[in-house]
């Protein structure tokens, strides 16, 4: 089977997926320093790797009620136009290939009430796994 790669996490009670080409690493999430006049979404920053990145906290970016860190927590640091972001999500350990054609545009309501920040939806056997359009959930679009 031909595909890309992709890194699987978990938020609430859904799983989402980005690019593994994206993704420059993947690692437990400690702390965050609150800056001052942020979104509501941003979390802080955080320093990976020698440099500062602003946290995006994804259950507030996609309108969950906070949830208490624990052991799984994860950030996913990813990059966007020369930009390392990181993703605070609630568990990520999966590595999936995902074909092409096993990837769809998210339905209709989908697509409306998630704000345009899923822009696939993929079917792996009987699990669902959404694309995030990562661009829009950093708040970039």
């Amino acid at each position: 089977m031909t595909g890309t790669l992709h890194v699987v996490f978990k938020v609430g009670g859904s799983e989402y997926a980005l690019p593994a080409a994206d993704v420059l690493q993947m690692e437990s999430f400690t702390s965050a320093t609150p800056v001052p006049g942020s979104r509501p979404w941003v979390a802080g920053v955080m320093q990976v790797r020698g440099r500062i990145v602003p946290v995006v906290d994804a259950r507030v970016r996609f309108g969950l009620p906070p949830l208490e860190r624990t052991l799984d927590s994860r950030v996913v640091v990813a990059m966007h136009a020369e930009r390392a972001v990181a993703l605070l999500v609630d568990a990520a350990r999966e590595v999936l290939k995902l074909d092409p054609s096993q990837i769809k545009p998210p339905p209709e309501i989908v697509a409306r009430e998630a704000m345009g920040l899923v822009k696939g939806v993929a079917q792996v056997g009987p699990r669902i796994v959404m694309l995030l359009d990562f661009a829009k959930v950093i708040g970039e679009e």
